[in-house]
């Protein structure tokens, strides 16, 4: 790799800084004040400067910033809690992925003519249309339509599962208290042990949820974490952890001589679904080039505030970058694949 080219890229992400609040709390509720009854009530933690890290060939080619400082990650979470389905689906605690989650999850959550319809695939490639609220929060107050008013919002006309992708952590939530009814334990303590301790993560991430969102599994109360930050919460790590979780995945799931995940999942998180081509299971994808000029087999985790995990395939590449404008991740990019030299 060109190391001029790496030194501008490593520039470029310092220069082209996200510009939300360095206090995150401030930066949600100016970024979704317009949603009704919008409030936070899970934590949230002022941000650090840009951070990042460049791993090609499991080697690490550059870094900057401080990348052992913990710091939210908001939608990135999405991706960890779909590894979480995966592990279920191949401990086979869930059987298959179409199948409606009301055969696991007995509760009201999933009564009714339309939401008993809603399969694991549907949660989570988002295209379930799940109606209801869930610890105190609603889906249709959720990222509403810019036109029409809450009455209009609250009695829409349902979309039939799998139909249409629309982006709500509420429904997220959803998935994450599902999978801890399944799994019966807390979902951040199976990340651990299944996937974080034996990656060699450190010991300093966390995953939260918010305060109202304590479930009685078997008689004692586990905290439901949310997939985002979006009404705080969400995960909290450093940028080396994250490196170590693009890794895994750009191993197919295999650490050194173990297979962590399946390599069937990992290759179907980035398979594109039928109502949204650049989405698949919680992980974005390039296959309608989003990122113009950059490989189609491209995928990434991406979060709020310009926070990802970029894998690149064909290029054997992990790019994790914080902090950055999310309107330069293509030309960032760029910048790194330019500097293999072929």
């Amino acid at each position: 790799m060109n190391g001029h080219l790496i030194d501008s890229a490593i520039s470029f992400a310092i220069t082209n800084e996200s510009k939300i609040d360095y206090d995150l709390r401030m930066a949600n509720l100016k970024a979704y004040s317009h949603e009704p009854y919008y409030k936070i009530i899970g934590p949230t933690k002022h941000r650090g400067k840009p951070a990042g890290i460049i791993v090609r060939h499991g080697y690490i080619v550059a870094q900057w910033g401080d990348i052992t400082r913990v710091d939210m990650t908001f939608s990135v979470t999405k991706s960890y809690l779909s590894t979480i389905a995966g592990l279920a689906l191949d401990a086979k605690l869930i059987r298959n992925i179409d199948d409606k989650v009301n055969v696991y999850v007995w509760d009201e959550k999933f009564e009714g003519e339309h939401n008993s319809k809603i399969t694991w695939r549907h949660l989570l490639n988002q295209t379930s249309d799940w109606s209801g609220c869930l610890f105190d929060l609603c889906d249709w107050a959720d990222r509403p339509p810019k036109t029409g008013n809450i009455d209009d919002w609250r009695n829409r006309k349902l979309i039939y599962p799998g139909a249409q992708f629309e982006y709500n952590d509420v429904r997220v939530n959803l998935l994450a208290y599902s999978l801890l009814q399944v799994y019966r334990k807390p979902l951040p303590v199976v990340l651990k042990e299944k996937i974080m301790d034996l990656i060699g993560a450190s010991s300093t991430w966390r995953w939260y949820g918010y305060d109202n969102s304590f479930v009685n599994i078997d008689g004692v109360l586990m905290q439901s974490v949310s997939g985002g930050g979006h009404f705080g919460g969400g995960l909290f790590i450093n940028t080396l952890d994250q490196a170590r979780f693009g890794l895994l995945f750009l191993r197919k799931g295999k650490w050194k001589d173990r297979q962590l995940i399946s390599e069937q999942w990992v290759d179907s998180v980035h398979q594109a679904s039928q109502p949204n081509k650049s989405y698949g299971f919680m992980w974005w994808t390039n296959k309608e080039y989003t990122l113009p000029g950059l490989s189609s087999e491209i995928y990434y985790a991406e979060g709020f505030g310009g926070n990802y995990i970029v894998i690149d395939k064909e290029n054997d590449l992990v790019v994790v970058v914080r902090w950055l404008d999310s309107n330069k991740l293509r030309d960032f990019l760029k910048l790194i694949t330019n500097s293999i030299e072929k």
